[in-house]
Formats: C-alpha cells, structure tokens, sequence
C-alpha cells in the first residue's frame, strides 16, 4: 500500500508541475500569437491523444519524466510551413516576445509555489515557536551567551558599517523555527552578519549579533548549523503556533517566502560550482518519489509545502544556461540582443549535443545518489 502511495504521489507530483511549466510556455505563446502544435506530458509512445479545433494536439506520453511545447517554427527543418501560416511561427515574432515564450515555463512554477503556499496559509497551518534549544559549547551561540528557552522576537541584517555598533531598532517579527531557519540560511549562504532580538525565559530582552566575519563558511564537510549553534528548541504538539492569513495577506507572505527560498536555493546550486556544496546532495527520481509519499502520508499540507520547493527547484533548473534548458535559449536571446545576430542553426546544434550530455551526465549523478540513499545503504 505504501509503495502505491508513494507511486501514486510521484505521477501526481511530476503531472502538477510538468503541467504547470509548460502551460507558462504554452500560455505566452498562444498570447504572443504563436501557434503551438503540440502539448505533450511525459515522452515516449503516446497513450492518450486529443486534437483541439485548433488543431493543437493534447499528448500524455508513457514516460512521465517531463514534457514539452512543440511551436510552429520555421528553424525546425521537419516542419513545413504554409506562407498563410508563416506569422504563426515562433522565429518571425520579436525577440522580447520569444523571450518571454521561454521564461514564462520557470515563471509558471514560481507562481505555482507562491499559489500552493498561499493556499497553506490562508488554511491556517501549525508552526514551531521560535524558542532556542541549548547551543553545543563550541559554538557561536554559546559565546554569545544563548541558552535553552531563549525565544527569538526578531531579525535583523547587519550592514558592514553597523556590525560594530549597538542596534535597537528596524528588526523583522520572527513568526516560528521555519521563519528563523531560512533566514538562518540566507545569512549563511549569502555570508551576511545579522542581529537577534531575543527575550529570555524571564522575561528580559536583549539583542545578540553575529558578524558576517564570524559566521561559519558553506561546506560539504562540516555543518554550518552545528558551528552557529542556533537550533529549536523542542516542543510539544500542543504549544505550536497556528499561522492563519487572508487572502491577500497570504498571497504576500507566500511572495516574501518563496523569494526567500529563491535566493538560499540559487546560491546552493551555486555552491556546487565552487565547491560549498556537496554532489551528493543532488537527487533524482526515487528521491522525489519517496519525499513526494512521505509529504502525502503525513498531509495534504506537507504535500503542497514539498511540491512548492519542488516547483522553486524546476524553475531554477530550467534557468540554468545550458542547452536543451529554458536558460540556454535566454543565453542565445541575449547573444542576439548585444550582437543583433541570431545564433546559426548548425552552432545551436551543437550546443545542444553538449547539452544534452551534460544533462545525461547530471541526471546519472544524481540517479546514482539515490541508489546510493534509498538501494546501497
């Protein structure tokens, strides 16, 4: 029963978002006058087929690993293209347009996970209080003097020209733990000092600051949580906080958090590149299977929460400049926009080779990881 949830999660799961990415594409060309040919979800053998009076065709393909737009485009030499259908075609519109046929994919999912997060919030959803646990000794929080039961009110960055000095005011409300640990990462993957306002178990306030020249560095060897020493203190069930928002409240919250996550998740794919994150954190499809079932056993609310990072993880993905992503055509956009050339066919050809062998080789990697986690161990 478990494994068919856990299934039964994961087509859900791709189906949302796989959907969601190419309806932005599918959505910006129809506006932008484009005819679209086909609409595809997943690859392979079709097994279902519908041709819209449009004579788009609605395609759900045997492997459901993704997706795709197919644009009436006069690039593409499989096509032929009629000349009463030649304004129809994707390489005859503006280059702003065309520009925002490809980024409106990673748009969609950046609008999906505020949706989903709003949704969370306007339902009201349980949180952890903001109350610190006790800090290992050997630890930043140690030094400052922070001790179990200590709860933090506030937040605030420190610019480097005010690190030194006594700050009192301009903190931001800490609503709970999850609050406090993004800010936490943002901090550390940004490596920018910040200030506590905290009030002890007594009842007195006082504010603690961590330089940006103390705070630990990202490292795939060490925890930079364990050196800060900032962790929640735990709390039972009963004593967590309820986080219910109105609609416009929970569209702007939804907003402010999901640029949060945006930001912390662009400099931890980053982090690979220069080494402050470990390759073993990629995943691949059993690790989003087996998250997507747990997240559905335990609610719908944890599942909606796993299915906006997942949705801020694909969007950013799709960003990357290489070839065969959203990201590599933007790069091509932009060559066109500062050289007023088009990239030629053959070169985008061979882009696309190398591409698609460093998606194959990214995809395997992180293939491996799971077996690795959920077969190996």
């Amino acid at each position: 029963m478990q494994a068919l949830t856990t299934f039964a999660a994961f087509l859900l799961t791709l189906g949302i978002l796989v959907s969601f990415h190419e309806f932005g594409h599918f959505l910006a060309a129809r506006l932008c006058g484009v005819r679209v040919l086909r609409f595809a979800l997943g690859f392979g053998k079709p097994l279902f087929t519908y041709v819209a009076r449009n004579r788009t065709e609605w395609v759900i393909a045997a492997i459901p690993l993704g997706g795709y737009v197919k644009l009436l485009d006069g690039r593409d030499t499989s096509q032929t293209i009629l000349e009463s259908e030649r304004h129809q075609a994707f390489d005859v519109k503006p280059l702003w347009q065309r520009s925002l046929i490809v980024a409106c994919g990673p748009i969609a999912n950046f609008i999906l996970a505020i949706a989903l997060f709003a949704c969370i919030y306007m339902s009201g959803v349980a949180q952890l209080p903001a109350y610190l646990g006790t800090p290992p000794k050997p630890s930043l929080a140690a030094s400052e003097g922070i001790v179990a039961g200590d709860q933090v009110l506030g937040w605030k960055f420190l610019s480097e020209d005010l690190q030194n000095t006594e700050i009192s005011e301009g903190f931001t409300p800490i609503l709970s733990w999850n609050v406090l640990r993004w800010k936490l990462l943002d901090a550390l993957t940004g490596h920018e000092g910040f200030a506590l306002r905290l009030r002890s178990a007594s009842g007195l306030e006082s504010i603690k600051a961590f330089p940006s020249q103390d705070l630990p560095a990202m490292s795939p060897e060490s925890d930079p949580f364990l050196v800060l020493g900032i962790r929640p203190q735990p709390t039972p069930q009963a004593d967590f906080l309820t986080l219910k928002l109105g609609p416009i409240e929970a569209l702007a919250y939804a907003t402010e958090r999901v640029w949060l996550m945006t930001k912390v998740s662009t400099r931890m794919m980053g982090g690979l590149l220069t080494g402050s994150s470990s390759i073993k954190q990629l995943g691949g499809p059993l690790s989003i299977a087996d998250m997507a079932g747990k997240s559905a056993q335990v609610g719908w609310q944890p599942f909606l929460a796993f299915l906006a990072l997942l949705s801020i993880s694909i969007g950013l993905l799709n960003l990357v400049p290489l070839p065969m992503l959203d990201g590599g055509q933007l790069l091509y956009d932009a060559w066109e926009l500062v050289t007023g050339k088009r990239i030629s066919v053959s070169m985008q050809e061979v882009f696309q080779k190398v591409g698609f062998f460093l998606l194959i080789s990214l995809s395997l990697l992180a293939l491996f990881n799971d077996l690795q986690r959920y077969l190996l161990t």
